[in-house]
């Protein structure tokens, strides 16, 4: 049912007050469809579960949330199987489905906010995994035809938070549900060291899944703030690569800065440091916004922040950290 002037604080997770014009869920391809078909002459704006959004304004259009849901098993054998998930499944519940029957590959990537369809928009990552790594394919429906439309690993085009959905094809297509292909002969990644130093706490020295699972879910929660208790979006900044030679530069100032190899002489540096370095981290701004105080990365909403605020918050930012290294810093969380 299309709903006028719906108010969209509940459904972003920063829990900016804004308002769509028209707004309308749908739970299958058939509802996608009509609505569609019914709406030709809005603006379009796609919600899943409204965790990677900046709404800096009102929308002057038509917001449709996501609710397909649904998991099946498609195949497996032996060594592999091959599940596919609604794209309006909330992702950590589809990874606590996953390990309840035993499959293995996305483990590291629990109690990441969201829904499974925008996994592979942003090719979420997360202690060593990214989801490029179990990615089977996608279905999604294309907004001029109507058409369905199955996209494999290679043509998603998957980059660094990066895929053929946020440049390319942006704003063509929806996604309806999206195939994963799992382990049942697992191959445990704790390459990142928080993940070993969590199992030893712990305790466990052979991690099962679940286990690698556990600690990360607790490493999440001791440095991440709950949306539902203060707004937020995760990870506000993706790490920013750099060549070879600039980490050599800034070595010389910063002889303990983070780094980690990103391949083709390129390398990945933690933006939470740069930010934290520069002074940010803690950081309130009229008591109702600002720079969380146990992860810089992450910019919070303490309840009375417009969208505009932390825009401008994450300017300061990234000009800052621009002025004191060099390197620029791009938004992981999309704008509107």
């Amino acid at each position: 049912m299309l709903q006028r002037n719906t108010l969209l604080k509940r459904h972003n997770t920063f829990g900016i007050n804004a308002s769509a014009s028209f707004f309308a869920c749908f739970s299958s391809e058939e509802e996608l469809l009509v609505l569609l078909k019914e709406n030709k002459n809005h603006e379009l704006f796609i919600l899943g579960g409204g965790s990677n959004i900046l709404f800096t304004k009102n929308f002057e259009g038509l917001v449709l949330k996501n609710e397909i849901e649904g998991f099946k098993i498609v195949h497996e054998s032996e060594k592999s199987v091959l599940v596919e998930a609604g794209a309006g499944m909330n992702w950590h519940q589809f990874v606590l489905k996953c390990l309840d029957l035993n499959f293995g590959g996305v483990e590291n990537l629990s109690l990441i906010p969201g829904n499974v369809g925008a996994s592979p928009m942003q090719n979420i990552g997360a202690y060593g995994v990214e989801i490029k790594d179990v990615f089977e394919y996608l279905e999604a429906l294309h907004i001029e035809t109507g058409k369905l439309k199955r996209f494999t690993n290679e043509e998603c085009a998957f980059g660094y938070r990066e895929s053929i959905f946020k440049n390319k094809v942006k704003g063509e297509y929806i996604i309806c549900r999206v195939g994963f292909r799992l382990t049942k002969e697992h191959v445990i990644n704790t390459s990142y060291g928080a993940i070993n130093k969590e199992l030893e706490n712990q305790s466990i020295l052979n991690p099962t899944i679940k286990d690698v699972s556990n600690a990360v879910i607790a490493i999440r929660k001791s440095k991440l703030p709950d949306p539902n208790e203060i707004g937020n979006a995760g990870s506000f900044f993706k790490n920013p690569i750099i060549p070879l030679k600039t980490l050599k530069i800034l070595q010389e100032k910063y002889p303990s800065i983070p780094h980690y190899p990103a391949g083709d002489q390129s390398i990945k540096l933690a933006a939470g440091w740069l930010i934290e370095q520069a002074g940010w981290k803690g950081k309130t701004f009229n008591g109702s916004y600002g720079v969380h105080k146990k992860q810089a990365l992450v910019l919070v909403n303490y309840g009375n922040a417009s969208g505009n605020e932390i825009l401008n918050l994450s300017n300061l930012i990234i000009e800052d950290v621009r002025e004191k290294f060099g390197v620029h810093l791009e938004r992981e969380v999309n704008i509107l």
